[in-house]
C-alpha cells in the first residue's frame, strides 16, 4: 500500500501543466516518472500518444522525445516504431537510479519497499565497515570519531539527527576504499534520509545515547582493524533501524486504515 496516493485512480502530479504554463524537460521527466511509479501508467501499458502528452505538459515533440529517452535510460519505458511507448515491468526499473529512488520515496513508503531497502543495506554496509577496518586512513577515522561526538549531542532535531546518521554511513562507505560502496551509499541517500528522520530518537535521551554508542562500536572496531567486529556492529545498527522503522510504518498504516 502506498500511503501518498491511491494506486487505482489517476494522480495529479505536482508540476503538470496548469493554466497554460509550460514545463521544462526535467519537470516533465519527474512528472512522468511519478505517474509511472504511482501506477497512473501501469506496467505493460502504452503511454498516451505523443500529441496528448505534448498538450498535457505544454512541450514540443523534440522535448518530449528527450524525456522519453531519459525515462528509457532509467528502465521505465521502451519505445517501438509504429507501436508506441510502453511501460516496462518493474523488474526492469533501475532502482539504483537516484531520481527514480527519490520519486519512489516521494510517493510514500510501504512495508515491501522498506524491506527491500534494508536488504540492500544489510548486503552492502557491513561489508563496507569490514573493508573500512582494513583500509581507513587516519583522517577518515578522525572524521568518524567527530561524527560520533555529533551523535552524542542532546539537542538534536529530527533533521539534524538524520543528517548526522547519513553522514556517518556515507563516511564508512568512503573509508571502505571501494568506489562502488560509496556510489551505492549516494544512490540510496534519499531513502536513508526518510527512514532516519522518521525514527530519530530525539525525544528519548536514553535511546539517543544508545544509538550513539551503537555507532561508536562500529568506529572502535574500525579503529582496531577488526573487520569481523565492524561488520557485526554495523549489522546490529541496521537491524535496530529496520525494527524501529517497520514498527513505525505498520503503526502509521494501521492508523490510516481506520480513518
Amino acid at each position: 500500500m502506498i500511503i501518498a496516493e491511491n494506486r487505482h485512480r489517476p494522480m495529479r502530479v505536482p508540476g503538470t501543466r496548469m493554466g497554460g504554463a509550460r514545463m521544462g524537460q526535467e519537470q516533465v521527466v519527474r512528472a512522468m516518472g511519478l505517474s509511472i511509479l504511482s501506477g497512473e501508467y501501469p506496467e505493460g501499458a502504452l503511454l498516451p500518444p505523443e500529441a496528448d502528452l505534448m498538450a498535457r505538459f505544454g512541450v514540443s515533440r523534440t522535448v518530449l522525445r528527450e524525456v522519453l529517452k531519459t525515462l528509457a535510460a532509467k528502465g521505465l519505458v521502451v519505445s517501438k516504431t509504429r507501436v508506441g511507448t510502453r511501460v516496462r515491468p518493474q523488474v526492469n526499473w533501475n532502482m539504483f537510479d537516484s531520481d527514480l529512488l527519490s520519486w519512489r520515496v516521494e510517493l510514500g513508503m510501504d512495508v515491501r519497499f522498506l524491506g527491500s531497502l534494508y536488504e540492500i543495506r544489510l548486503a552492502v554496509e557491513p561489508a563496507a565497515a569490514a573493508l573500512a577496518a582494513l583500509r581507513r586512513s587516519d583522517a577518515q577515522l578522525a572524521r568518524l570519531r567527530a561524527i560520533i561526538e555529533e551523535f552524542r549531542r542532546k539537542d538534536h532535531t529530527r533533521a539534524s539527527f538524520a543528517e548526522t546518521d547519513l553522514a556517518f554511513h556515507l563516511e564508512v562507505a568512503a573509508a571502505s576504499g571501494n568506489p562502488f560502496m560509496r556510489a551505492v551509499g549516494a544512490i540510496i541517500e534519499a531513502a536513508l534520509v526518510v527512514t532516519f528522520a522518521d525514527t530519530a530518537p530525539v525525544e528519548d535521551q536514553a535511546r539517543l545515547h544508545s544509538t550513539a554508542e551503537e555507532h561508536a562500536a562500529i568506529v572502535e572496531a574500525i579503529a582496531a582493524g577488526d573487520a569481523t567486529a565492524a561488520a557485526r556492529a554495523m549489522t546490529d545498527v541496521i537491524e535496530t533501524g529496520r525494527r524501529n522503522r517497520t514498527a513505525a510504518l505498520q503503526s502509521h498504516l494501521a492508523a490510516a486504515q481506520t480513518t
